[in-house]
């Protein structure tokens, strides 16, 4: 008795010093080797090192089972508080997600027609947004105009009423269904569709049919109810340093697209709701959860109001928030196969790094042999990063086509993707190597040349710019 006791107590207190619980929100118990942990450690110190990251807090989980939950850095620079993973985030445009179950579940409900007009539920709204699609304002392809102009009270109109009829009297960014672009005004519509079917604020929507259902305890929409304490402060890059942010004064309408604070177990709670179907039935997320055909034939890319992307055999759907957070559920195919749940928060980076990198780092880190693209991506941009030479980067991806057998179109736009993420973080030096690798593998592309010119282009080299630039077009008008 006394042996097992002592062995009980030994288990709890190895949990107490990974800083992991015996119990979490996607209600199942830490018993993952320690091989995915050990890596996502090393992945969130290098992040940490070389995007110059304040603070972060990371959760993966799959299949029910958490691979890892941590925390480290700074929840308050100047102060020297510690983030834990108890701290509260803002978390921005997350709040969008909020806005796209509520729809969804009217939807799942027969209540609301995803492909019919949204006027049909809102006949006051702006005249020439009258035949826009329910559908087409979850996915950003509307085509509406943005309702503010700047980020000060005197820039945003009185109430929700005054933005919607200011952003319809703007004339539309394009025809609607011809490209995605993302706008906030979408998501004002969104919510008037709700406060319209329910009678009620959307805040009082939300907190009762998301915040209080699922006992989101560490959940706020906007800033007035926070507490004193516990709460990670945001900071911006600038000249590749922290600088405090100051919170925009956004009024209470625009709740439906910004201003949500949450913890990084709420986040969790949440997603394995909607991944479980607690929230929205299966099928009604299967048949959302797929990116529209825009009128020239490109994939739009959001899906339900969710980022939509592709990794074969993998989908995943997610979100940025304020592009310091992210959170993705990636699955195959049905939400009933294998499914992982990737929440990376962050307080803000010395280097404005993308939350998407962060996010293709931890499943790089946790999963590398399901993810190649990530893991190849995640190595080529640390390549990059340590000034590597062409052998370098040339092993790297050998070794990546041995390991995976990548096509050459998913191989090209891996690189190319990893070459614009380093150069939004790291700089044109280190987006060069990488844009150089892909006209080393893949001479034939103009997409190529053309990634390296601008490239140039943007680090001033204009001469050697322009010279790419009529590469790119001349394989271009090749037959």
């Amino acid at each position: 008795m006394e042996a097992g006791l002592n062995l009980l107590r030994g288990l709890c207190l190895a949990l107490l010093l990974t800083g992991l619980p015996t119990g979490n929100a996607f209600g199942a118990t830490d018993g993952a080797s320690a091989a995915p942990k050990q890596r996502m450690q090393a992945a969130m110190q290098a992040n940490r090192e070389r995007y110059g990251i304040a603070g972060q807090a990371v959760m993966v989980v799959h299949n029910g089972q958490v691979l890892f939950r941590g925390a480290d850095g700074q929840a308050d620079v100047e102060a020297g508080k510690r983030l834990t993973p108890g701290h509260v985030f803002p978390v921005y445009s997350l709040s969008k997600l909020f806005v796209s179950t509520l729809v969804m579940q009217l939807v799942d409900r027969g209540s609301v027609d995803p492909d019919a007009a949204a006027s049909a539920y809102l006949p006051d709204l702006p005249g020439a947004w009258r035949n826009i699609t329910v559908r087409q304002f979850l996915d950003h392809t509307s085509g509406v105009a943005e309702y503010f102009e700047g980020e000060s009270p005197a820039t945003f109109p009185p109430d929700l009423s005054a933005a919607l009829s200011a952003a319809g009297a703007k004339p539309p960014q394009f025809a609607p269904g011809t490209q995605s672009r993302y706008t906030q005004t979408n998501y004002l519509v969104l919510s008037a569709l709700l406060q319209a079917h329910y009678g009620k604020p959307y805040v009082e929507i939300a907190e009762e049919r998301i915040i209080r259902r699922l006992h989101l305890r560490h959940t706020w929409l906007g800033p007035a109810r926070l507490p004193g304490r516990g709460v990670a402060a945001a900071y911006l890059g600038k000249d590749g340093r922290l600088q405090r942010q100051q919170e925009i004064p956004w009024p209470d309408y625009s709740y439906a697209h910004g201003s949500l604070y949450a913890s990084l177990d709420d986040l969790a709670r949440f997603l394995r709701a909607l991944g479980k179907g607690e929230l929205v039935g299966k099928a009604t997320l299967q048949r959302l959860w797929r990116a529209q055909t825009l009128r020239d034939g490109r994939r739009g890319t959001f899906a339900g109001g969710w980022e939509y992307g592709e990794s074969a055999p993998y989908r995943f759907v997610g979100h940025d928030g304020g592009a310091r957070v992210r959170v993705r559920l990636v699955f195959e195919d049905a939400l009933d196969g294998d499914l992982y749940a990737f929440l990376y928060l962050t307080n803000g980076s010395a280097r404005n790094v993308w939350s998407r990198t962060l996010v293709d780092s931890a499943m790089a880190a946790v999963a590398p042999r399901r993810f190649p693209s990530q893991a190849l991506s995640e190595r080529l941009i640390g390549l990059a990063w340590q000034g590597a030479d062409a052998a370098a980067m040339d092993a790297a991806v050998a070794a990546a086509r041995k390991q995976a057998a990548m096509a050459d179109a998913a191989l090209e736009g891996t690189i190319n993707n990893a070459g614009y993420a380093a150069r939004e973080s790291l700089g044109a030096e280190a987006a060069i190597r990488l844009f150089r690798l892909n006209t080393r593998l893949f001479p034939g592309s103009a997409n190529t040349w053309d990634s390296l010119a601008e490239t140039y282009q943007a680090n001033g080299e204009q001469e050697r710019a322009r010279a790419l630039y009529e590469k790119a077009r001349s394989l271009t008008a090749k037959p």
